[in-house]
């Protein structure tokens, strides 16, 4: 495999294992409080994702770049439901946390997705 087709498939597979604990935290354990309704910031932001990659028509450079779309998203999400006071006391860091990983993890996905673009 080239080094290009495994970076690619390294940033699908960090993308798609992100999305799905994602899926996973808002559908059984909910991300921000108990769930519910607050966590269709979550929901938006990942649709940013999946709207980003239609429209790159997964190619790599434009799933850099819709990644790096879904990882300012997801941080956006955090950031309302603690400004908005969706997020319950004592859960204003972990919210926090939780979207900063979680964009962590997209931004690194969108990162390998543009290495490559670059190597060939």
């Amino acid at each position: 495999m080239s080094p290009s087709k495994t970076w690619y498939a390294a940033g699908a597979a960090l993308a798609l294992g992100t999305t799905l604990v994602i899926a996973f935290g808002i559908a059984a354990l909910g991300i921000v409080g108990d769930g519910g309704p607050p966590d269709l910031l979550y929901v938006g932001a990942l649709l940013v994702g999946a709207a980003g990659a239609a429209l790159a028509r997964l190619r790599a450079h434009g799933m850099a770049v819709a990644l790096g779309a879904t990882a300012a998203a997801v941080l956006l999400a955090g950031a309302v439901a603690v400004a908005s006071g969706l997020a319950e006391d004592g859960q204003t860091l972990d919210v926090l946390w939780l979207s900063g990983g979680f964009a962590a993890l997209f931004a690194v996905a969108a990162w390998a997705f543009q290495r490559s673009t670059a190597v060939r």
